[in-house]
């Protein structure tokens, strides 16, 4: 089969790999029929995850390259002898996140850090989806099947961006009716927080990025202020715009210093700051300002267990996410699309959905 293949730093290759086996009697196999690219994937090719190489190796200690990706949608074509709620010919969508359901964390629902073998390890710890079939562990858990009434494009932004977006964005940020929000990132991860964010009603959410096409789409989906922080003051323009208080929920959604000190100079007292963006370097945290404002800073890895409401919600018509797709390539041109999506501003492109 096709996969597009991870070797270290700046290194993919488009290239013919085995189709996945049934390992484990809770596995499944699934021929996909959709995937997409993710902001994760280009910063394991920038080199942010060496832990890749290091504990993927063989007894020789050689690294042989690990299938990149871990949203998508596809049709099951085997199950093990133990996955008892899907079966061959179900439509799915694979969740980023694999659980086992039963240890220590799984019971806490911090399933991004199951200690079974689960957690985030779709093309990362084990191949993943960008490629045409895919080996899911713990299938019962962490797949999800498609309503008819749901696209397929919305069922791969219901892998992993709107999920994240939403627990570790919305949820971690205490966003309540009435409360001032900024979003520093407008990045597909960012507007899936504004998407998320007007399910519980917020007076304002100022969307602040360097990109004018993605600050555009903001304030079409729903943002009430836009900054772009390439032209002005974004800090004094948050200041500005809520009368010097700063907003009640900060969210960082690209994963850079700039970005994170934006949103440690605009929260205010008693407020949130939810950090969503994957960070590479340390950054400085200005905690002898920040240690009086009574502030809750949280940080963390998206577990997926708001994904049943979120497909409702879906369903429903309450979260438009068909407005997050701007590109549509054939799995024949993943390299193109890889281009595309590392070039997101100069090609206008948000999410980019992978045929089939």
């Amino acid at each position: 089969m096709k996969a597009m293949v991870y070797y270290g730093e700046n290194d993919i290759r488009f290239e013919e790999r085995p189709k996945p086996e049934i390992i484990n009697p809770n596995d499944a196999v699934i021929r996909m029929t959709k995937t997409t690219i993710c902001g994760t994937d280009l910063g394991i090719l920038k080199g942010k995850n060496p832990e890749i190489e290091e504990s993927s190796k063989n007894k020789n200690g050689i690294f042989n390259g690990r299938i990149l990706g871990h949203e998508g949608v596809g049709i099951i074509e085997e199950v093990g002898s133990a996955v008892k709620n899907f079966k061959k010919g179900d439509k799915v969508i694979i969740s980023c996140i694999s659980r086992c359901g039963t240890c220590e964390n799984c019971q806490k629902q911090l399933y991004s850090h199951c200690r079974n073998g689960g957690g985030w390890i779709m093309g990362y710890m084990i191949d993943g989806t960008q490629a045409e079939f895919v080996r899911t562990p713990f299938a019962d858990n962490s797949l999800y099947l498609l309503p008819e009434s749901l696209d397929d494009d919305s069922g791969v932004l219901l892998s992993d961006a709107l999920p994240t977006a939403h627990e570790i964005g919305v949820q971690n940020g205490s966003i309540k009716p009435g409360d001032s929000v900024a979003i520093v990132g407008a990045g597909p991860v960012g507007m899936g927080c504004l998407l998320t964010a007007l399910l519980y009603s917020p007076s304002q959410i100022i969307m602040i990025d360097m990109d004018e096409n993605r600050l555009k789409m903001a304030k079409d989906m729903g943002a009430t202020e836009v900054i772009n922080s390439a032209k002005e003051d974004a800090i004094k323009k948050v200041m500005d715009l809520t009368q010097q208080r700063g907003v009640d929920c900060a969210i960082e959604a690209v994963g850079i210093e700039p970005t994170w000190n934006i949103c440690q100079n605009i929260v205010k007292e008693g407020g949130h700051l939810a950090n969503v963006g994957v960070h590479g370097k340390p950054v400085k945290f200005s905690i002898d300002k920040l240690w009086i404002k009574n502030l809750t800073i949280t940080t963390g890895l998206v577990n997926a267990n708001t994904t049943d409401m979120l497909i409702k919600s879906c369903c429903s018509g309450k979260l438009p996410t068909k407005k997050l797709v701007t590109h549509h390539f054939s799995f024949d041109n993943l390299e193109k699309a890889y281009d595309v999506f590392k070039h997101a501003a100069e090609e206008n492109a948000m999410k980019v959905i992978i045929d089939f």
